[in-house]
């Protein structure tokens, strides 16, 4: 009986679970999120570094090809070879024909000219189709800054310039403008010739000029858009005798996008008081806007100068301007490059054979005036020195110091050989000279 009783008792025991341990729970738990938390970062930084380097294996991206102008060829340049004549192949000077005869003889083939209707037309057609080949190759382009007005409503400031497609790369197309009024926009966009926007960006400035390239990116591009765009073709400005030459200004010069006119250049004596350059400044018979932006185009198509109106005095102030297009290449060539233009301070001017000859001075780059705290001035340069030689290059003007900096780039120190007048005469001289960049 107690036997029964004692096991009865066992049979009603029960097996207790063990307490819950609540605080080596939280520390499993917090230790599980933990890890997946630093999986996840290791994963995430892993597909970071190797996603680009996966993906240039796979789809290995072209290198932009460097951007080169060619070299143009100097004008009405006399060979010595040109300067032995056979006799034999010399011709008779003709007989000079008086003034007023002359003058009767233009009237007489003038009157013979008759330019009806049509001619006038077939004229004028031809003009647009220079003009309409040029303006694929013009863009405008847009500089968007976001502000908060005093309601706190969000509004969009633009500023617009025309541009044109001077280079392309493989990987981007280029465009030279002026982008001295959009530099600081927040955002930049270019608008083609069909309509068609897309995102672009300032890939570098000249803070000499205000003229910089803009970028866009092929891949972004329409099919229609790259099918249309060409890159333009460049002329030069440094030939003689551009003076009474018909041009074609392009771009903005009424200050409406896709504007046309037609017109003469007057001048081309001018040039440009800025430092480090020598550009040359066109001036046409065209009436524009005062904020007229685009290229001057010669009737080949070929852009000749950048219109800029920037330089013109309060008497033509309306007047279509230009830069000349030489001048600026080297400056486009090393934008195009992603190249900082160095800096150095200095305005100058040639020294003339009577100045040379009568006045004993050097022949060299004769310095007129210098940037204060400019790296010229901290070299010691002065103004009325003459500088003949930077480093192994021989200076016999102006346009060569000029020529000779556009082979340089910012920190790199140049040693400057210059003459310095004296109590007794020009003495040489030789400082040294870190290059910078200029600030806008």
């Amino acid at each position: 009986m107690e036997e029964n009783q004692n096991h009865s008792d066992f049979m009603k025991e029960t097996i207790k679970q063990r307490p819950l341990n609540r605080r080596k729970l939280v520390r499993r738990m917090l230790l599980t999120v933990a890890m997946a938390v630093i999986f996840g970062l290791v994963a995430c930084v892993t597909f970071l570094l190797l996603e680009p380097v996966i993906n240039n294996k796979l789809y290995p991206e072209e290198e932009p090809d460097p951007v080169v102008f060619p070299e143009e060829p100097e004008e009405n340049e006399i060979l010595p070879e040109d300067m032995i004549v056979d006799e034999s192949q010399m011709q008779p000077e003709p007989t000079p024909v008086p003034v007023l005869e002359e003058e009767k003889i233009i009237a007489r083939l003038l009157s013979k000219i008759n330019m009806g209707t049509d001619e006038y037309l077939s004229l004028t057609n031809s003009l647009n189709q220079v003009a309409r080949e040029v303006q694929n190759s013009m863009v405008s382009v847009v500089g968007v800054t976001s502000d908060v007005g005093w309601l706190d409503n969000v509004y969009e400031n633009e500023g617009v310039v025309s541009g044109v497609i001077v280079a392309d790369n493989k990987r981007e197309l280029l465009i030279l403008a002026d982008i001295s009024s959009i530099e600081d926009a927040d955002s930049v966009k270019v608008t083609f010739k069909d309509g068609l926007e897309y995102d672009a960006f300032i890939k570098k400035i000249d803070n000499n000029t205000g003229y910089g390239i803009i970028a866009i990116s092929k891949a972004m591009l329409n099919v229609s858009t790259a099918d249309m765009v060409k890159v333009v073709n460049l002329g030069t400005s440094a030939a003689g005798g551009l003076e009474g030459t018909p041009v074609i200004a392009l771009g903005r010069p009424t200050g409406t996008e896709g504007s046309i006119c037609y017109g003469n250049i007057t001048s081309t004596g001018n040039s440009i008081r800025l430092p480090d350059s020598n550009y040359k400044y066109m001036t046409t018979d065209i009436y524009g806007s005062t904020n007229a932006s685009g290229v001057l185009v010669n009737l080949r198509g070929q852009v000749i100068g950048m219109v800029d109106m920037s330089y013109n005095g309060e008497d033509m102030k309306n007047i279509i301007s230009a830069i000349g297009i030489t001048e600026l290449k080297k400056v486009v060539e090393s934008l195009s490059n992603d190249k900082s233009i160095a800096y150095f301070g200095v305005y100058g001017v040639d020294v003339t054979t009577e100045a040379n000859e009568a006045l004993g001075v050097p022949v060299g780059a004769y310095i007129t005036e210098i940037d204060m705290d400019s790296p010229a001035m901290d070299a010691g340069i002065q103004s009325g020195d003459v500088v003949v030689r930077i480093n192994e290059l021989e200076i016999a003007s102006y346009h060569d110091l000029v020529i000779a900096l556009q082979s340089f780039r910012p920190e790199e120190t140049i040693a400057v050989d210059l003459m310095r007048e004296g109590p007794e005469g020009y003495t040489e001289m030789e400082v040294s000279a870190v290059l910078s960049m200029k600030n806008g």
